[in-house]
């Protein structure tokens, strides 16, 4: 009777176990799966071409350049007055726009802005002066003859319906049937709606004002200065503290609901936290973002202090669905990307992680984008390390592995924002790291970004820093990693067992078999293991060429060996053992 009691509890058991199994699987199939899905399309790394007018992929390194407006370094724009006026059920707006420019060359005879020539011009002066000027599809150039003065004033009032290029520069969007209006300027599309010097290292102060039905909460970059009601329109005014690049200058405006917070630094500065997002979306948005003062307390302690203090740090709900953008101070989130179970961490730490790499620390070309890129995404790896082990760095970079052989990570000519910009650019960091020594990567990552705050940085820049902090000649590292190499290190390797009296002689033959870079220099640890793991080796050799041997001497007969075992490279190997 008892033994026909367990039974049938052990089938109760095992009954529910496979009800817990069963359960598992469903959650997985039409839940993870999905929202792992939608993460390997997240950032701009999704390598998608979105047809909106120009494909990404049409953005490479002659469309940049012809992009470029004339004279460039003749003029440095000091400040902008952007009044943006929205009418989201006819998809127009009206600018009025105001440009304070340095005039590094009063010889100049004209300047070239971007601007696109779909919106119609209906008043363009110069130091309050009518002017004539030319109009290319991308460029409108101010003929001035000699008025040009220490700083120049430009005005344009202007109206249409914005071009939607790149990412979508401009966007009327719904969201639950209601008018959604953001913008996504990334790399060169701020001027599809209003005009500027177009181009990353040309920062600026900036006055945002944006005026729309009274039921929209419209968004901006830098501190809400104030909030004005007239009839059934509101105007927000939105003001920045710090420089801003073109490309980051965004707006947003929408019913939204708002969240705030607030971090204390450090130093015991209180930086503002916000969180925007639709009514439909607000409660999972809170969830999903909560998490933000224990991100800014890590990066504060690895990189420095957050740039933007004065202002505030938010997160807006957003219409483009490929992921998120890291606007300065106020990053934009695809909805899909809200689901109140913090499945896109990975997604919001990157995009904070740009307000040390991207919008305090900027670019001096578009070649250079894998400063923003790959810093971004070894900041994620970064996070979990400080959070929870080396082991968790690991985990978070082992999908990013690549072979990467579409191009060089400087100046990839081709679309700037492919995986391997990302993804590569971490690896490298990480590479570098081992390179120099824990040490000397974080307090190079730490004086980069206090040299560099609020200004602009080139690949450059960077590999001089970091040779000066070595006191290492890092010439070949960025020329086989950043400059000239493309791919990663493809490794044949053999291994040899030989007793000796009272030891065992190891030799490692390894080649050098990739096609992308001839020869890599480097460092390579290779873990000799016993069946006793107390007797486990771990030797670190230098490759200087393309094939070496290595010799090592063991108490004990080995029965394996592990190449890179921590997972420093970016490197294929295989290994065969060769007879004893």
């Amino acid at each position: 009777m008892l033994g026909k009691f367990f039974m049938q509890l052990k089938t109760k058991v095992l009954l529910f176990i496979a009800t817990l199994i069963l359960m598992g699987m469903i959650l997985t199939v039409f839940i993870v799966i999905p929202q792992l899905k939608n993460y390997s399309v997240f950032l701009k790394h999704a390598n998608e071409n979105f047809s909106v007018g120009i494909s990404l992929s049409e953005v490479d390194e002659i469309y940049l350049d012809d992009y470029k407006p004339k004279y460039l370094r003749s003029f440095d724009v000091l400040h902008y007055n952007i009044h943006i006026q929205l009418f989201p059920d006819k998809e127009e707006i009206k600018g009025d726009v105001e440009i304070k420019i340095l005039v590094n060359d009063k010889s100049q005879k004209e300047i070239e802005l971007n601007f696109y020539e779909n919106l119609k011009i209906d008043l363009l002066t110069l130091n309050s002066k009518i002017l004539r000027f030319k109009r290319e599809e991308k460029k409108i150039t101010l003929v001035g003859g000699n008025i040009f003065t220490d700083t120049i004033l430009i005005k344009a009032v202007y109206h249409g319906k914005p071009k939607r290029l790149g990412f979508g520069s401009f966007t009327f969007d719904k969201s639950y049937g209601k008018p959604l209006v953001y913008t996504l300027n990334e790399p060169v599309f701020a001027s599809t709606w209003f005009p500027c010097i177009d181009v990353p290292d040309d920062k600026a102060m900036a006055d945002i004002f944006i005026t729309n039905d009274s039921a929209y909460s419209s968004l901006s970059n830098g501190k809400l200065i104030s909030v004005k009601n007239v009839e059934n329109k509101k105007t927000y005014h939105w003001k920045t503290y710090y420089p801003i690049s073109t490309y980051l200058i965004s707006i947003y405006s929408a019913i939204y609901k708002s969240h705030s917070d607030k971090y204390i630094t450090a130093k015991g500065d209180t930086i503002d936290l916000y969180c925007y997002a639709t009514p439909e979306n607000f409660e999972n948005a809170i969830k999903d973002f909560s998490d933000h003062k224990e991100y800014l307390s890590v990066f504060e302690e690895l990189f420095g202090e957050y740039a933007f203090q004065k202002e505030k740090y938010a997160v807006a709900e957003f219409g483009w669905n490929f992921g998120a953008m890291e606007h300065q101070t106020i990053t934009g989130l695809g909805t899909r990307y809200i689901t109140g179970k913090k499945f896109f961490q990975d997604m919001i730490i990157h995009e904070l992680a740009h307000h040390w790499w991207g919008n305090a620390v900027g670019l001096k070309t578009w070649k250079d984008v894998w400063l923003n890129e790959g810093f971004s995404t070894y900041s994620e790896a970064l996070y979990w390390e400080k959070k929870s082990g080396f082991d968790a760095l690991k985990t978070t970079l082992q999908p990013k592995f690549g072979d990467f052989s579409t191009g060089t990570l400087y100046n990839p000519e081709i679309n700037l924002f492919i995986k391997m910009i990302y993804d590569k650019g971490a690896w490298v960091l990480h590479m570098l790291r081992k390179e120099i020594g824990d040490e000397l990567f974080f307090k190079l990552l730490r004086i980069y970004y206090d040299t560099f705050k609020y200004k602009n940085a080139s690949t450059e820049d960077f590999k001089n820093l970091a040779q000066n902090i070595s006191n290492k000649n890092l010439a070949h590292f960025f020329d086989q990693w950043v400059y000239k190499g493309v791919g990663i290190i493809d490794l044949d390797i053999k291994w040899t067992v030989n007793k000796e009296t009272g030891s065992y002689l190891n030799k490692i033959y390894l080649n050098q078999v990739q096609n992308g870079y001839d020869i890599y220099k480097f460092p390579i640890d290779i873990k000799f293991v016993s069946d006793s793991s107390i007797n486990s080796l771990l030797k670190t050799f230098y490759v200087n060429d393309k094939t070496e041997t290595f010799s090592v001497v063991t108490k004990y007969k080995p029965r394996e060996i592990i190449i890179d075992p921590e997972k420093w490279l970016l490197a294929k190997c295989k290994v065969a053992k060769g007879s004893n």
